[in-house]
């Protein structure tokens, strides 16, 4: 894998293009906005914050980072990495971005399955600072440890607002995020391809059942096709994993959205189990942005 830095970011206040230039991403009005010594730019404007510190917190970010370092979620992995780089060109860089991309998992896997032909633009985004923050730091890392260039751009911004130039990307992922669809068909190229990840009904359903009191019925699993795509494929990835011991499992719950909707004494036997096989259930969505 060669990698190629992204250099298609957008001003958020007036849609510009950006260029980098001694330690800032600019644009033509003079909105600047300086890279951080961790090596990433926020461009989420004050006045677009819903909260003081959005998105997931520095102990979420930190539980994730371990949970997925550890390899659980590798077969979802597997399945991005095969769908991403089906068709890939070889002679022409590959620009993707990960809308909602957490501690940058995703696409550091992305970019250890890229063969040595493949050139790739990457871009990770989160509205967690913590995230990027983390992000960034282990892709530092792992150039260091690997000695291979496997930079990408690390941006705190919004799926809401996406911080990108219109028509640039060619693949576009979304994570068990929130997706924006109409932001995610002006970023996308005609063509480029949409791969969505979400939970399928019996997701983390033993973990849901020790924490609830009772489980909601499950939604339709039919999806209507988003306006400017094209319906491709829908993988269903199912596999069971066993944690063992306390910090795994409570890693589990932390970077999930059911630390805060259960109740104490939902978390309080979550936090008494020494074991646990969950199953893993979910679907890769493909959907393609149509060519008019």
């Amino acid at each position: 894998m060669n990698s190629l830095p992204f250099k298609a970011l957008a001003c958020p206040l007036d849609g510009d293009s950006l260029t980098q230039a001694e330690g800032a991403w600019r644009c033509a009005a003079g909105h600047s906005y300086d890279i951080a010594k961790q090596d990433y730019v926020n461009l989420l404007p004050v006045q677009r914050k819903r909260s003081h510190d959005p998105g997931d917190s520095k102990a979420m970010v930190a539980a994730r980072q371990r949970f997925l370092n550890d390899g659980h979620y590798q077969p979802i992995a597997d399945a991005i990495n095969h769908a991403a780089l089906n068709g890939a060109p070889e002679d022409m860089p590959l620009s993707c971005l990960d809308a909602g991309c957490g501690e940058g998992y995703y696409l550091r896997q992305l970019a250890q399955a890229a063969s040595d032909k493949t050139q790739l633009e990457l871009v990770g985004l989160d509205i967690s600072k913590w995230a990027v923050m983390a992000a960034a730091k282990q892709n530092r890392q792992q150039e260091q440890n690997s000695q291979k260039d496997q930079s990408a751009t690390w941006v705190v911004g919004s799926n809401a607002n996406l911080p990108v130039q219109s028509e640039t990307l060619d693949r576009l992922l979304c994570m068990f995020g929130f997706p924006v669809m109409s932001e995610f068909a002006r970023v996308l190229k005609p063509g480029g391809v949409l791969l969505q990840v979400e939970a399928g009904s019996n997701h983390l359903r033993e973990l849901r059942e020790i924490i609830y009191p009772t489980l909601k019925p499950e939604r339709s699993g039919e999806q209507t096709v988003p306006k400017g795509f094209t319906a491709q494929t829908a993988e269903s990835v199912s596999y069971s994993v066993t944690l063992n011991g306390r910090e795994a499992i409570a890693d589990l719950l932390a970077m999930t959205p059911h630390l805060y909707r259960a109740n104490a004494e939902g978390r309080e036997r979550a936090a008494a189990l020494e074991t646990l096989t969950v199953r893993v259930d979910v679907r890769v969505i493909k959907w393609t942005k149509n060519a008019t």
